[in-house]
């Protein structure tokens, strides 16, 4: 079923072919026109790309035929738009070509010599065979024709059968010979006649309806020229014949306007000038009615593109405006919520400092005070011991409240770290500290000076209570911004377990995004790294 339907579609695509490029009744272009039309929709919806272009340039050629320029011209400008929004651009030359060529001939016909002359000159860069430039220069060579400017239409001429393998292409090559022999005669050129003749056995040979009249009318009109009006006449007459042969209203018009060109009667001859001007006029009010109605819809679409545009505008700022409300109100939110949160972590590690400094006030100074009293009530021992009881008391919260009090960072950092470790050394106990100098202090941030400072401080009352160290090394070094310590001890040793009272420094070293670790033994040492 399938191939029957394709074998109809082509049986009436052949159809439509033949009456829109040798139409016989008046109807046939019209008829063409409208298959052409439907076709190219349907195409298009199917997504037949390069069958909806060769649609649009068959549609458009009906309608240059039919004098509609405007609506030629729209055809050729919507194939001309769906070969630059396809994919295979580069595969599409072939109908670049044919429709800058078809443009070229709009332009003619409308009366507009230059963009005529673009248009074909925009073909010649797609066309890739003889035949194509053989063509397109041709049709230049008849725009310079018009304007009777002979020597560049000569040039272009010329330059067609120049081309490589032009011999190949008959047709083409008869075409140029009747042209050229044309301007040769205007230029006086005795070659002229000729390439007339020539290009006349050429087209009879081949049978070229179209090409024997432009021949015989040009060999009548270059006879009449020279005043050998029998000649003319003779050719007149084989141009009518071939005319009524091709069954065209517009080449009998036209042959029948040669007859009155050549008339004795100069008021025939005036009457048919007249008739020509009329007709001139009536066409270019033709165009210049189709060229407004094509500006004015032209502007249509511009402006509803605009609009379009304004409107995409409109909402992409507002899309923009929602985006900035957003994201201002998520930055807010994230704010408060690490403030908030930051708030929290600094109630819960005050408390935790304060469980921590009253756990050790009860620990390590309310037992030896209740200790002391004690003694005084009971009247035990003597006055040197009870003194030396209370010097221990007093030593105690002094270094609990000079562990917890505020610590003022000095400029020198390292020798107030200095002077901080060397409190800790006795004659029992020796500190050694290695590249603490070598740091550059400066550098570092308060807030990681003072956490350093304190988890040291940490480390050394740590070792000084439970340790029984003789010894203690402390090894600092630093790569780019970050610093490592290393503490070590000879003390006793233990078993690890929730850090032995340690966990305070390491959330004050978690707290800047830092990380310690403790590594213990019993016998073997105390260890700690810290990374900064």
């Amino acid at each position: 079923m399938s191939i029957t339907c394709y074998s109809q579609q082509s049986d009436s695509t052949a159809y439509y072919y033949k009456k829109m490029l040798h139409p016989t009744q008046s109807s046939d272009i019209p008829l063409a026109i409208q298959f052409y039309s439907v076709q190219s929709e349907k195409h298009l919806s199917q997504n037949k790309i390069y069958e909806a272009i060769k649609g649009f340039r068959m549609i458009a050629i009906g309608e240059y035929e039919m004098g509609n320029t405007y609506d030629s011209e729209n055809a050729i400008v919507r194939a001309l738009a769906l070969i630059e929004n396809s994919p295979k651009t580069d595969t599409l030359i072939e109908a670049r070509k044919g429709l800058y060529n078809q443009l070229g001939k709009i332009y003619r016909a409308s009366d507009q010599p230059e963009k005529a002359i673009e248009a074909y000159n925009v073909g010649l860069q797609f066309s890739k065979t003889t035949a194509d430039s053989i063509t397109l220069l041709n049709n230049k060579a008849t725009i310079y024709k018009d304007a009777k400017n002979y020597q560049q239409a000569l040039e272009q001429l010329e330059l067609a059968l120049q081309k490589k393998n032009s011999k190949h292409y008959p047709e083409e090559v008869a075409r140029v010979l009747d042209n050229l022999g044309y301007v040769q005669f205007k230029l006086n050129n005795p070659n002229a006649l000729a390439n007339l003749n020539r290009s006349l056995q050429l087209r009879d040979s081949l049978n070229d309806l179209y090409g024997l009249y432009s021949s015989n009318k040009n060999l009548a009109l270059y006879y009449f020229e020279r005043s050998e009006k029998q000649l003319a006449t003779s050719f007149a007459n084989k141009a009518y014949d071939v005319a009524n042969k091709l069954n065209s209203l517009t080449y009998l018009q036209d042959a029948l306007s040669l007859f009155t060109q050549m008339a004795d009667d100069p008021k025939i001859v005036q009457s048919d000038a007249i008739a020509d001007s009329i007709a001139k006029q009536k066409q270019l009010a033709q165009n210049k009615n189709a060229y407004l109605k094509y500006n004015v819809e032209k502007e249509r679409k511009n402006t509803m593109v605009a609009q379009l545009e304004k409107e995409e505008e409109k909402n992409q700022k507002i899309i923009f405006i929602s985006l900035a409300i957003f994201l201002l109100l998520s930055s807010v939110f994230v704010f408060i919520a690490l403030r908030l949160r930051h708030k929290k972590e600094k109630i819960v590690q005050l408390h935790t400092t304060e469980a921590r400094i009253s756990k050790k006030v009860h620990d390590e100074v309310a037992n030896d005070v209740y200790q002391l009293m004690a003694k005084v009530q009971g009247s035990v021992g003597d006055k040197e011991a009870l003194l030396d009881d209370l010097e221990n008391i007093y030593n105690k919260t002094r270094d609990i409240s000079k562990e917890n009090s505020a610590i003022e960072i000095e400029e020198d950092f390292s020798e107030q770290l200095n002077d901080l470790l060397l409190n800790y050394q006795n004659e029992t106990i020796a500190i050694v500290t290695r590249n603490i100098s070598t740091i550059e202090w400066e550098t570092v941030p308060k807030t990681k000076k003072t956490t350093i400072y304190r988890v040291l401080q940490e480390l050394m009352t740590n070792m000084k209570k439970h340790s029984k160290a003789t010894a203690v090394a402390l090894t600092f070094n630093q790569e780019g911004k970050k610093i490592f310590i290393e503490y070590t001890d000879n003390g006793v040793g233990c078993t690890l377990k929730n850090k032995n009272g340690l966990q305070n420094a390491e959330n004050r070293i978690q707290a800047i995004k830092g990380t310690i670790t403790f590594d213990s033994e019993p016998g073997k040492g105390f260890r700690s790294k810290i990374s900064i």
